[in-house]
């Protein structure tokens, strides 16, 4: 009987010592959590810049990141070559956002800075878009955009401009292997009024937005282990704001066109809940430098043929009729299916393809179009 009632106390005072070691260990795992920054240890969010007319950009500071600002990236596509002629599709993507951890927090672990990638490979004989995705908080040599000029890296994907102005993009994908060479023939195009680009019918809806087109790019492209010498032209976006879209906004349609007389266009729209222009603008800039900007009113796409997605059953507008004041561009793409499923790091599945453009039936340009919120409303 009592070595039953020693029994009895002994898993008594065992249960006791569990107990109080499982509540020290979730003490301990909740002091670990905190101080590296997986949960917010302070109440604080940042504050962010708002985007102001009036803002002079500086370069090449500018270049660089901006991490008082919610959202940035910097956007390369193009079209290149390669020996035998065959067309190919390209596009490097580095986004940063800035997460809504205390800037306070001294953690190293804080998430402050958030570093995403994406990379396709639009090639015909594939039949669909090749595409690759990473993501990763900025830290650790592992992760970073860095201000001053542009550096951005994640992981073994980096794109890095040189003081002379050159690109350098190194992008190792799941599928293929892009290693290009991004050289500027022509200034940098300041979109909107002089990088002040209206997103929507407020002021505050907008961002600072330039871009670099008719970039000269060289380069080799590897697929199935081959590398293949490529050359061709490219247009590089810089975008960054903190409040750009209307709550109203669904998705936008933008395009950016290196013309092969060497003008330069970009147009976009913004979309509403019910498919209508929320808002829009284009920019037309001539080989000597001249820009022509459109009013929302002046700007239209009317779609021309569409394609359905067999994996998420959106419809896209891949062959689109672009106006911009008295002038027409018909878009056609390289392939209709070049759709990018971002889902495992933006969240979004958006569209995004090498468009020629053609007037009259004849070619004037090459491009890329971007089609966002045609499966569900885009959030930024």
């Amino acid at each position: 009987m009592r070595r039953t009632r020693l029994a009895s106390s002994s898993i008594a005072a065992w249960r006791l010592r569990l107990d109080l070691a499982s509540a020290l260990a979730v003490k301990a795992l909740i002091g670990f959590i905190v101080f590296t920054g997986l949960v917010p240890a302070y109440a604080a969010p940042p504050r962010l810049s708002a985007v102001e007319p009036g803002r002079q950009l500086v370069f090449p500071q500018d270049f660089g990141a901006h991490p008082g600002f919610r959202t940035e990236w910097w956007y390369a596509t193009g079209w290149v070559e390669t020996p035998d002629g065959k067309p190919l599709g390209f596009q490097v993507t580095f986004f940063r956002s800035t997460t809504d951890h205390d800037p306070a927090n001294p953690s190293r672990f804080a998430p402050k800075q958030l570093i995403i990638a994406h990379a396709a490979l639009s090639d015909p004989a594939e039949g669909k878009l090749l595409h690759d995705q990473k993501s990763a908080r900025e830290g650790f040599g592992i992760a970073h955009a860095k201000e001053g000029n542009t550096d951005v890296r994640l992981g073994a994907w980096t794109f890095v401009r040189s003081a002379q102005g050159s690109y350098e993009a190194v992008v190792p994908a799941g599928e293929f292997e892009l290693r290009l060479r991004l050289e500027p023939t022509q200034p940098v195009m300041l979109q909107g009024e002089q990088g002040y680009s209206r997103k929507g019918p407020r002021p505050e809806q907008a961002s600072y937005y330039y871009s670099e087109p008719q970039l000269k790019v060289s380069g080799t492209i590897v697929r199935h282990g081959k590398p293949v010498q490529v050359s061709g032209s490219a247009w590089l976006d810089h975008e960054w704001s903190t409040s750009v879209l209307d709550q109203n906004a669904t998705g936008w349609d933008w395009v950016g066109a290196n013309l092969d007389d060497g003008s330069a266009l970009m147009a976009f729209q913004i979309r509403n809940k019910d498919g209508s222009r929320l808002w829009a603008h284009a920019a037309l800039r001539t080989p000597d430098g001249r820009v022509t900007r459109f009013a929302p009113e002046q700007v239209s796409f009317t779609p021309q043929r569409t394609w359905r997605s067999p994996r998420t059953g959106a419809s896209y507008p891949v062959a689109m009729r672009i106006t911009a004041g008295g002038q027409a561009f018909e878009l056609d793409p390289l392939q209709d299916d070049q759709e990018l499923d971002s889902r495992q790091s933006t969240g979004a599945v958006y569209w995004e393809g090498a468009v020629t453009l053609t007037r009259d039936g004849r070619r004037i340009g090459r491009g890329y179009l971007e089609m966002t919120g045609y499966v569900k409303p885009i959030k930024l």
